[in-house]
């Protein structure tokens, strides 16, 4: 079973730039998107085999998930059941026989942190969300967390550390998640492993240089370790300023 995540920065653009290629070549089982950035009737994917799910921000040209997946789900939702939080598009959840799939893209908390209050009422929400479907079964998420946990998991930890997406508040709140019994599956394989990321800024030819962040993750229930079969960011792929990540279960 093979599951790909990944921020496309804007489908429409990503197409431009060899989406259906890629997405082919990669051939997973679920396909996951963040960051749409379109509304319904935008585009029409041809995606041969794979049943699609969408999910729009109000707001247009902003923010927005997609799930596409192989096997069709027992069911979908969008959002997370609180009208405030479910305006941006940001969740879809896919329940499947043994685990339900989520895609979701954490809101930044900008220049200045001015959404970090709001990042914070939205991080205790998710959790409690995901904890909800787990008592039905194992939750496997995906997408762009907007948070790199640690200080391995950036190109320069102390210049920003009071910036958007390494706050202390943003780490503590992923630390949350982990002792709630959640793995970071990429972690769970490598746990000492450098200078990999998923995300570089467009500016002063970052991915040139790899001063990146890792803020892409597959996260899944304590119950799904013995499943774990690998974990990959595929560095090598451009289309986007994130690069999909990708996790493999038995």
């Amino acid at each position: 079973m093979k599951l790909v995540s990944w921020n496309v920065n804007g489908i429409r653009a990503c197409v431009q730039k060899g989406f259906e290629e890629i997405f082919r070549d990669l051939d997973a089982d679920v396909f996951c998107l963040q960051e749409t950035k379109l509304q319904a009737g935008q585009i029409d994917l041809v995606l041969e085999g794979y049943h699609q799910y969408w999910n729009y921000a109000e707001k247009k040209g902003y923010s927005g998930t997609a799930l596409f997946s192989k096997e069709e789900p027992l069911g979908v939702t969008y959002g997370i059941g609180i009208e405030e939080h479910d305006k941006e598009g940001r969740v879809i959840a896919a329940e499947f026989k043994d685990y339900y799939v989520v895609t979701v893209y954490v809101p930044n908390s900008q220049d200045e942190l001015k959404r970090l209050d709001y990042r914070m009422e939205w991080e205790d929400a998710f959790l409690s969300f995901l904890k909800k479907l787990e008592e039905k079964k194992p939750v496997i998420f995906c997408g762009d967390l907007n948070v790199a946990h640690k200080e391995i998991d950036l190109k320069n930890p102390k210049t920003n550390h009071k910036n958007a997406g390494f706050t202390d508040e943003e780490r503590g709140k992923f630390s949350n998640i982990l002792n709630a019994g959640f793995i970071d599956t990429f972690r769970y394989f490598y746990p000492d492993l450098t200078d990999i990321y998923s995300w570089w800024s467009y500016r002063f030819r970052a991915r040139e240089k790899n001063a990146g962040w890792r803020i892409d993750y597959f996260v899944v229930s304590e119950s799904l370790k013995g499943r774990l079969k690998g974990a990959k960011i595929h560095t090598e792929i451009e289309g986007s300023d994130h690069c999909p990540v990708e996790l493999e279960l038995s």
